[in-house]
C-alpha cells in the first residue's frame, strides 16, 4: 500500500464523527490492506507491538528540525514551534508547509517515487536502531528525507506517527472491534482468508470461523490480551480465524498488560466473593518476571520475539518497559531460585538495611537508573513480592482459579511468593489491613480466590483498600522556570486530567462559564485542573525538570507547554468550582505526592472523578 492511500484513509476516519462508521471504515481499510499488520500499528499511531521495548526515540526538537528543514533553507525549528503554538498539533505544522522545493533531483526528473507503507515501516524501524554518538543527527536526517518525500496529508500522517501522536479517532477499541468485523462476522469485510495479499504470514488457511458480533469481539480480545500486537492479532484472524484466535496463547518473553483492580472496601469484597483473598498491598512497582532457565537472553527477532528458547530472567514495569538492567539483584534472586519456565507478576519494594520498606518515590529511583546502577544497588536494596503466576512449565495459568495460581507461585518460588489469607469475617480483613499497615505497607488487597487473570482488565474481582486519604493523578501539561536557586529548574507545573467528552455532552460533568467543552485550554482530551508547586524538594525538582524537557513542545517568557506524558499524583485540601481552568474545578492547597511511574496519561484521573470527588465532599 502506498502511504498516501493510508494517509487519505486516515484523513477520512478522522473527519468521521459517528463511532459505528469509524469502526466500518477501519474494517474496510484493514480488508483491502497489504502490509496489514503494519498498517494496523500504525492506525494507532505505533511502529512496534505494544509489548516491544524498542522505541523511536525521536523527541519533538528533533522532528520540528527535520520539517524546518523539508520546508526549506528560509524556515527554522522556531518557525515551526511557532506555527505549533498556534495550531495546537504537529500534523496540522506538518501539512501546512509545501515540502516541494526540497525533493531535488526526483523532483527534476519528473515526480517523486511514492513512499510505500512497507518501507516507510523499514525506514523507522531502522531509523530506531541509531543509537551512540551522532544518534541525534542522523535520525533527523532520516526523517528529514522522509518529510521531503511527502505531500501534505502524508506529512501529517507521519509527524503524528513519529511522536506518538496519531490523533484520528481510532482507539484500540475501535481497532479491536475493526478486526473483528473484517475478518470474523459473517458477512463482514473479507470474510475469509486472501492468498493476494502479502500480510506477512505464511499461512495459507483460509478463515472459516465467522462469527456473531459479540463472540467475534470476545476472540479478538482474548488474542489480544495474550500478545499485546494488534498488528499480529489482524494478520491472524485474516489467515486462521476463529481457530487461530482460539489457538494463541502467553509466550514467555512477550509482557502482556498486568490485571488492574478496583477501590472497594471488606464488605464489598464479602458480599460479592463470599470468601474473600486477603493479600498485602505493597508500596512497591508493579513488575511482571518472564524467564526459561537454562542459558542466556535470547536476542529478539522483527516482532520483538525472542529467538532462543531459553533465556535469563527478563523484568517489565506496568506499562511493560524492560527494566531488567536497572534491578540485578532480582534478576539474580529468580535465577537462583527458579528452574522452570514461568511468567510470574509481582511487586518491587525498596528496603532500608532492616528490610522494612521505603517510600514508593525509592524504588521509582532504581527503575529510572541506567547507569550506576552497582551503587544504587547498595544505596536502595530492592525486595520481590510475587503475587501471581500467569504461567509455569508449560501451563498457561490465566483461566485457573486465583487459588490454583497462588499455588503454583508458591511451587515455583517460595521465597518471594506473597502471603494470602482466606476469610469470610470483615474484621479479620481489618485486622490483616491493620497488621500491613503497622508493618510500613500500603494496605491490603481482596480478591475473588476463584478469579480468572484477565490481562488489562480492571474488574470488580481484585480491590483496593487503602487509607482512605484521596488523592489525584494528573497529567503535566505546562510548567514554569523557577526563581533565584531554583532558576534553572522547572518550578511551578500545570496539570490536567483527562476531559469526558461524553458526561459534558449529557450535563453529567462540569461545563465552562459559557457552556463550552471543558477541555478546551487544555491539549486534546485534557482539562486543566490548577498547578502544584510545594511538595517539591531540590531532588524531585531536578529530577522532574529532566524527565519533563524531552516533552516541551512550546516555550514563551517563562512558561512552557508539555506533550501530557508524565502522571504525578498531587494530594489536596478540597477541591473548588473555578472558572479559571478548563475542568471547571481547581485543587485548593495542592501538593506533590510523587511521580505515577507506573501509569500512562490515558490512565490519568478524568474529570468525571474530579466531579464525583467534588460532589461527595
Amino acid at each position: 500500500m502506498e502511504f498516501a492511500a493510508f494517509a487519505d484513509r486516515a484523513e477520512r476516519l478522522e473527519a468521521e464523527s459517528a463511532d459505528l462508521a469509524t469502526t466500518a471504515g477501519v474494517a474496510d481499510l484493514l480488508s483491502a490492506a497489504d502490509d496489514l499488520a503494519t498498517v494496523t500499528r500504525f492506525l494507532l499511531g505505533r511502529v512496534f507491538p505494544a509489548h516491544d521495548t524498542r522505541t523511536l526515540d525521536v523527541g519533538p526538537a528533533s522532528c520540528h528540525e527535520a520539517i524546518a528543514r523539508a520546508a526549506g533553507p528560509n524556515v527554522t525549528a522556531e518557525d515551526v514551534e511557532t506555527r505549533l503554538a498556534d495550531r495546537g498539533e504537529i500534523g496540522a505544522v506538518a501539512a501546512g508547509f509545501d515540502f516541494g522545493g526540497q525533493r531535488g533531483l526526483s523532483a527534476f526528473a519528473g515526480g517523486r517515487k511514492p513512499l510505500t507503507v512497507a518501507e516507510l515501516d523499514r525506514s523507522l524501524r531502522e531509523l530506531a536502531a541509531v543509537e551512540g554518538a551522532g544518534s541525534e543527527s542522523t535520525k533527523v536526517d532520516s526523517l528529514f528525507g522522509l518529510f521531503n518525500r511527502c505531500e501534505p496529508a502524508e506529512a501529517k500522517v507521519l509527524a503524528r506517527l513519529v511522536l506518538g501522536e496519531m490523533r484520528i479517532g481510532v482507539g484500540e477499541g475501535t481497532v479491536r472491534d475493526a478486526i473483528a468485523e473484517a475478518f470474523l462476522v459473517a458477512d463482514g469485510g473479507a470474510g475469509g482468508g486472501d492468498d493476494s495479499v502479502n500480510d506477512g504470514s505464511d499461512d495459507d488457511s483460509v478463515n472459516d470461523g465467522e462469527k456473531n458480533g459479540s463472540d467475534a469481539v470476545a476472540l479478538v480480545e482474548r488474542a489480544l490480551q495474550v500478545t499485546n500486537d494488534y498488528g499480529h492479532v489482524a494478520v491472524l484472524a485474516r489467515r486462521a480465524g476463529e481457530e487461530g484466535l482460539r489457538a494463541e496463547g502467553l509466550e514467555v518473553g512477550r509482557p502482556v498488560q498486568a490485571m488492574l483492580a478496583q477501590a472497594g472496601t471488606a464488605s464489598d469484597a464479602v458480599e460479592s466473593f463470599g470468601e474473600v483473598a486477603v493479600e498485602t498491598k505493597f508500596d512497591g512497582a508493579r513488575v511482571q518476571i518472564h524467564y526459561v532457565p537454562g542459558g542466556g537472553c535470547g536476542g529478539a527477532g522483527d516482532d520483538g520475539a525472542h529467538e532462543d528458547a531459553a533465556f535469563g530472567p527478563r523484568l517489565y514495569s506496568r506499562n511493560m518497559d524492560d527494566v531488567t538492567d536497572a534491578l540485578p539483584e532480582i534478576v539474580e534472586f529468580v535465577a537462583s531460585r527458579v528452574d522452570v519456565p514461568v511468567i510470574l507478576d509481582g511487586e518491587i519494594v525498596a528496603v532500608d538495611d532492616e528490610g522494612s520498606p521505603l517510600p514508593f518515590q525509592e524504588v521509582l529511583r532504581r527503575f529510572r537508573r541506567k547507569h550506576d546502577v552497582d551503587r544504587m544497588r547498595e544505596t536502595i536494596p530492592c525486595r520481590l513480592h510475587a503475587f501471581d503466576c500467569l504461567y509455569a512449565d508449560g501451563d498457561e495459568l490465566l483461566d485457573e482459579p486465583l487459588s490454583t495460581r497462588h499455588e503454583r507461585l508458591v511451587e515455583v518460588l517460595p521465597d518471594a511468593a506473597a502471603d494470602v489469607r482466606t476469610t469470610t469475617d470483615i474484621e479479620a480483613v481489618e485486622s490483616i489491613e491493620a497488621d500491613a499497615l503497622e508493618a510500613g505497607h500500603e494496605g491490603v488487597m481482596l480478591k475473588d480466590p476463584e478469579s480468572a487473570y484477565t490481562p488489562g482488565d480492571r474488574g470488580r474481582e481484585w480491590l483496593k483498600r487503602k487509607p482512605a486519604v484521596e488523592t489525584l493523578d494528573a497529567v503535566v501539561v505546562g510548567a514554569e522556570w523557577g526563581e533565584g536557586r531554583r532558576a534553572e529548574l522547572f518550578g511551578t507545573f500545570l496539570l490536567a486530567v483527562r476531559s469526558d467528552e461524553t458526561a459534558v455532552a449529557t450535563g453529567t460533568g462540569p461545563t465552562g462559564t459559557n457552556g463550552t467543552n471543558v477541555a478546551a485550554d487544555g491539549p486534546d482530551g485534557y482539562a486543566t485542573i490548577g498547578k502544584v508547586a510545594t511538595g517539591l524538594t531540590d531532588e524531585a525538582l531536578a529530577d522532574l525538570t529532566e524527565r519533563l524537557e524531552p516533552h516541551v513542545v512550546s516555550e514563551s517568557g517563562a512558561e512552557l507547554r508539555l506533550r501530557p506524558e508524565v502522571v504525578i499524583e498531587v494530594g489536596y485540601e478540597e477541591i473548588q468550582t473555578s472558572p479559571s481552568y478548563g475542568s471547571g474545578f481547581a485543587l485548593r492547597f495542592p501538593r506533590f505526592v510523587g511521580v505515577r511511574e507506573d501509569k500512562s496519561a490515558a490512565e490519568a484521573d478524568s474529570v468525571e472523578r474530579v466531579a464525583r470527588l467534588a460532589e461527595s465532599e
